[in-house]
């Protein structure tokens, strides 16, 4: 019973209510929330502080600042929202101003992206079938699932596949500059089921077996350890859990090499089956989609064995 009584006790002020509307629409920073509240720092914080302590709120830590969120499982947050007013003058004040802060995040995020020379998608930039390939993954993915996570999300283009498809879905990247978009993208769609955070694919800041759903699109060919990527996203799936991996299929371009600094010239089957089976995972059929480069899909089942036994029978193989 306390739990409980804590998170209403942190609620009943209006505003932390505010907080909590404007934070179930997606990410904020503290300086974000006080141009659109119209109030002081210190005082905005201690709110924060007793929101995040109830478990109301998540903090995400991201360099220097910090995001803040209604979790996943922020069931009682979202049924005290469900009860406001649609149409009360405050909150819709609030949304207001958040769209502007948000489409002012945008436009900032955009111009650093391009000074910097990154404003470009890689599937554009190689000519391969977008389209085809989202196809090619909608046919994996099942119907319905409770909660997935895309690890490297870049811009948080694929959140927009998987989102229809799940009842909260989470980006994960090491750019902050690819956050800033992705969260522009979320705001600008209103998906408020769907967030991002700043994460290292080797190190990711989630519980063991805690999604339904992992992807990993064109992220391996630029990692060192693509079998620590592949262990790493196969801990956080649930048993009989779907991980896929989306990356291009062995080729000749050594342009991509030294120009896009890939660190692997594409995949074949064997080590993907290789690898996969060491996470922990059962290696389901591959399916490729042509283009100028060859893309394959790598689906896997997270088996309910744990990934250190696993480990130590592939050993005998």
């Amino acid at each position: 019973m306390e739990p409980l009584l804590t998170q209403l006790r942190a609620a009943a002020e209006p505003t932390r209510l505010r907080l909590l509307a404007l934070c179930a629409r997606g990410a904020f920073c503290v300086s974000e929330l006080c141009a659109i509240l119209g109030q002081s720092q210190p005082r905005l914080s201690r709110h924060l502080k007793l929101l995040v302590e109830a478990g109301l709120l998540e903090r995400l830590p991201e360099g220097a600042n910090a995001y803040f969120q209604v979790g996943h499982d922020g069931a009682l947050a979202r049924q005290l929202l469900a009860r406001l007013p649609e149409d009360d003058a405050t909150i819709a004040a609030d949304r207001r101003a958040s769209a502007r802060i948000a489409a002012e995040r945008a436009r900032v995020a955009s111009e650093s992206f391009r000074r910097h020379g990154a404003d470009w998608d890689e599937m554009r930039a190689l000519g391969l079938p977008a389209p085809a390939i989202e196809a090619a993954l909608i046919k994996l993915v099942p119907k319905r699932v409770a909660r997935a996570v895309d690890i490297g999300t870049g811009t948080g283009k694929l959140l927009d596949v998987l989102a229809p498809r799940a009842d909260a879905v989470l980006g994960l990247d090491a750019s902050r500059e690819m956050l800033a978009l992705a969260r522009a993208r979320l705001a600008e769609r209103d998906m408020a089921h769907a967030s991002v955070r700043l994460a290292d694919m080797y190190r990711l800041p989630l519980p063991d077996a805690g999604f339904d759903l992992a992807t990993l699109q064109m992220v391996l060919h630029y990692a060192e350890d693509p079998q620590a990527a592949l262990a790493e996203a196969a801990r956080v799936l649930k048993p009989e859990g779907l991980l896929v991996v989306i990356d291009l299929a062995p080729h000749e371009r050594s342009d991509l090499l030294t120009g896009l600094a890939h660190r692997w010239p594409g995949f074949d089957d064997a080590a993907l089956a290789g690898w996969l089976g060491a996470a922990g995972c059962a290696p389901l059929p591959p399916v490729e989609v042509a283009g100028p480069l060859a893309v394959r899909l790598w689906p896997a089942r997270r088996l309910a064995a744990p990934v250190a036994a696993l480990s130590e029978t592939s050993l005998n193989f």
